[in-house]
Formats: structure tokens, C-alpha cells, sequence
């Protein structure tokens, strides 16, 4: 899989080669304003505070609409919300949602379900003000959609790392498992009965996946 640098190198020729480097993404996630090649980080921006809040990465200069669904949406606000009990305890940073885009190489704006940024990282150890700010978090997680793609995940998997990050967890609400990479080669799998682990990033965090996965349990009416 051709890396964020390498797949810059030529213009797509056709609109199935544009999708094909893109990850074989279905085309109605692509925008075609601005047209495909000329999109800005400006324009993610300008998705972001419209009326309708569309979420758009941008990729090759092209607005991709992120995948997501309620599913998605409750697994990794679960996820976040284990993050920052360990974080009350250890304040190294701060977790984002779904919609915390972040420019993590120039003209590459990617947006993890979850993300974890060390203050390490933030100058002057502030939240930044910008929406789409250049910035790279050290975890990055993303809850499989039905809208994902093999090939659009492995290409994420290697502009992560490329970019900086130490840590993705791939999660799989189908399977009730996750992936544990911490490099574009190096994937450990875990089952539903495992953990997740913070390793460098989040030293000591354990999160199993029955916490995620597993229906509350409902509390008798009084």
C-alpha cells in the first residue's frame, strides 16, 4: 500500500484510480466540491460550520466523507470515556471525539473516532484553538462502519504511522475483537474475552472488550 508521500507523487488518470488510491471507497463519499484534487484544509473547515456539519477528511486534495453510525458512535464514546478515568489519574493529555480533525501532515487531515494527544505536544500545553489544527495524537482509534474498506483502512494505518502516531486500536463491533498495531506491520489481535492496552502511549490502561461491547446492565425500577 503506497504510503501518503508516495501516492502524491502522480495525479490519478481516471476516477477509478482515484478511488482505488483512496482505499476502493464507494464514490458517494467523495465530494466534488471542491473538485477532486483542489480541496483544502479550508474546505474541511468549511464543511465543519455548515448548517448539515458534514465530516470530511481530506486526501490527495480530495474531501472524503468519514464512514460512521450510531454503532460507532456509542463503542467509542465508551472508549473515550475509559481514556479520560485514566487521564483524571495521570494528566498527560487530553482525549478527542469523532469529529477531532487534525491536520497530521500537510494537506492530510485525518479524524479518528477517538484520539489521544499528549500535552507534550500541544504548544504551550493549551488546548489549540483551531478546528482542524496540525497536530498528531499519539493513539488513534477507529470502530470499523459498514462503509470502511480494507483497503481504505490499511492506507489510514499507514499515514498514522507515517505521521507520527505510536498507537491505532482497529475496532470490530462485527467480530467483537480489535487490532493492537503499533506500526503498519506490527498488529496484535485480541479477542472479545482480551484487553486493549495503552502500552508507551497510556502506560498501565487496560480496557476490556466486553466493556465496550457488552450491553448495561438495566437497573430494577423502584
Amino acid at each position: 500500500m503506497a504510503t501518503a508521500a508516495a501516492a502524491t507523487s502522480r495525479a490519478p488518470q481516471t476516477l477509478a484510480e482515484l478511488l482505488h488510491r483512496l482505499g476502493d471507497i464507494p464514490p458517494e463519499r467523495i465530494q466534488m466540491r471542491p473538485y477532486p484534487g483542489t480541496a483544502k484544509v479550508k474546505d474541511v473547515v468549511r464543511a465543519l460550520e455548515a448548517a448539515d456539519k458534514r465530516l470530511y477528511e481530506l486526501v490527495e486534495g480530495v474531501l472524503v466523507e468519514k464512514a460512521m453510525g450510531l454503532r460507532e458512535s456509542v463503542y467509542g464514546n465508551r472508549i473515550s470515556h475509559r481514556i479520560n478515568l485514566y487521564l483524571d489519574r495521570n494528566d498527560l493529555g487530553f482525549v478527542a471525539g469523532a469529529d477531532g480533525a487534525t491536520e497530521i501532515m500537510p494537506n492530510l487531515v485525518r479524524i479518528p473516532d477517538v484520539s489521544f494527544v499528549s500535552w507534550d505536544d500541544v504548544s504551550g500545553g493549551e488546548l489549540p484553538e483551531e478546528p482542524v489544527p496540525e497536530l498528531v495524537p499519539r493513539l488513534a482509534v477507529e470502530v470499523m462502519s459498514k462503509g470502511n474498506t480494507t483497503g481504505e483502512m490499511t492506507r489510514k494505518l499507514h499515514d498514522y504511522f507515517e505521521a507520527g502516531v505510536q498507537l491505532v486500536w482497529f475496532i470490530y463491533p462485527k467480530t467483537q475483537s480489535a487490532e493492537i498495531c503499533t506500526s503498519p506491520t506490527a498488529i496484535r489481535r485480541v479477542g472479545k474475552n482480551q484487553s486493549l492496552d495503552g502500552g508507551n502511549v497510556l502506560p498501565g490502561f487496560k480496557l476490556p472488550l466486553k466493556a465496550i461491547f457488552q450491553r448495561p446492565s438495566r437497573k430494577p425500577a423502584r
